[in-house]
């Protein structure tokens, strides 16, 4: 009698949770504008067809290393010292490490093992500075780029990032990148990767 109870409320239950999804939406709600769906799309592809116009150098990102307070969080030198991940290699610190995952620690550089140099940029418009998120120019973020890729021997100090340049800078671990293995389904998984 208890399973027959129980099978009752489970449907009912199951009923009203597909009534529920099918409901009608109220007039709550809109489709974005063609014009927000531009302004959300910021992500940079390898190619940097997407990058915005503008420019900078080692010697600009350097200065704005200091100005904009990056070493507070990545260290002064940008490795060791800070509370986030480094940013710029050690002497013992070979060129090509694979990384499987996240490139946070000393052995782990993002300018060293990120595939693409637009991988850089991007993450650096997208996400810094912590609390601050989106407000950098983009010459300051070409500025911020290059300041890494020289100071991780990617690029010469004198080099200009802009949206030529940056994607032609060939990166150490381009053709190394360390991919996780193709999955076929019906396999397991390794640990890490969904």
């Amino acid at each position: 009698m208890a399973w027959r109870r129980l099978l009752l409320v489970a449907s009912i239950l199951g009923i009203c949770q597909t009534a529920w999804s099918q409901s009608p939406t109220f007039g709550v709600g809109r489709a974005p504008t063609a014009e927000e769906i531009r302004a959300w799309d910021i992500a940079i592809s390898p190619t940097g067809k997407e990058l915005p116009p503008g420019q900078g150098t080692a010697k600009e990102g350097a200065a704005l290393y200091v100005r904009k307070a990056c070493a507070a969080c990545h260290g002064v030198k940008g490795s060791s010292g800070g509370h986030a991940p480094t940013l710029i290699k050690g002497s013992e610190v070979p060129n090509t490490v694979p990384c499987l995952s996240p490139c946070v620690n000393d052995s782990n550089v993002m300018a060293i093992h990120s595939p693409y140099a637009t991988v850089i940029w991007d993450y650096i418009n997208r996400g810094m500075p912590l609390g601050k998120e989106g407000s950098l120019t983009p010459n300051e973020v070409y500025s911020l780029t290059a300041f890494l890729l020289f100071k991780n021997d990617v690029i010469k100090e004198d080099e200009v990032m802009d949206a030529q340049s940056l994607p032609k800078v060939k990166m150490p671990n381009r053709d190394g990148a360390a991919l996780p293995p193709e999955w076929k389904h019906g396999e397991p998984r390794l640990q890490g990767y969904p």
